[in-house]
């Protein structure tokens, strides 16, 4: 809404899951979004499962595009894992915000291939050769380049190799760089400290020295 009132032609994107979309923020968004025609893409990556949740618990929708229905938004229903999909697609929605016309809301179908975070354990509530079958980006960009004459298999096993040596480099630093101060924890949130505050700091540093 601001870069709108400010005449640029930045836009604004939103990520979000597919659990996202049952909850309210979602719909009060694309109903400002539709109401104010603000330039934004909403851009849903639909992998199945808000965390153990599956998409047909969520919701009695068939797909998450057609919510955009309601909204008077224009939508797309996409393979997401097929990269010139979502390029292009995102392309038309982009240039479609920065030209004024408004908002529009893309479901990118998905798969999550691991757990939802290292606290998650997938097999609890889905079958584990679920998804098997569901070809990674990488690989069917690499298909398609190896078919169609783009593969340079030189250029990759270079860009393989320059990023490993970033890695190693970016590991090394990280392991020598000097330990956090735990301090730091207490002494940047406020211009001076409350006493409550700085009586917290001081027990929490003694208990991490053991006294």
């Amino acid at each position: 809404m601001a870069e709108k009132r400010k005449g640029t032609k930045n836009i604004a994107l939103a990520y979000f899951g597919d659990g996202a979309t049952s909850e309210g923020d979602f719909h009060e968004g694309l109903n400002f979004a539709s109401v104010f025609q603000t330039p934004t893409v909403f851009f849903n990556q639909n992998n199945g499962y808000a965390i153990s949740v599956p998409i047909d618990k969520q919701m009695n929708s068939k797909t998450i595009a057609q919510k955009a229905l309601a909204y008077d938004m224009p939508s797309a229903r996409i393979d997401g894992n097929d990269c010139f999909s979502v390029y292009f697609e995102m392309e038309k929605a982009v240039d479609r915000a920065r030209e004024g016309s408004g908002p529009t809301l893309i479901e990118a179908v998905t798969w999550r291939t691991g757990a939802h975070t290292t606290a998650d354990d997938p097999t609890k509530y889905r079958p584990d050769d679920q998804g098997e079958e569901i070809v990674h980006p990488l690989d069917r960009l690499e298909m398609f380049m190896k078919n169609y004459g783009h593969w340079n298999e030189e250029w990759i096993n270079e860009t393989k190799e320059k990023i490993e040596n970033e890695v190693e480099a970016a590991v090394e630093a990280m392991e020598n760089s000097p330990k956090a101060n735990p301090a730091d924890l207490f002494d940047y949130v406020f211009e001076q400290n409350p006493e409550q505050l700085e009586e917290q700091k001081d027990q929490y540093l003694a208990q991490l020295k053991g006294d």
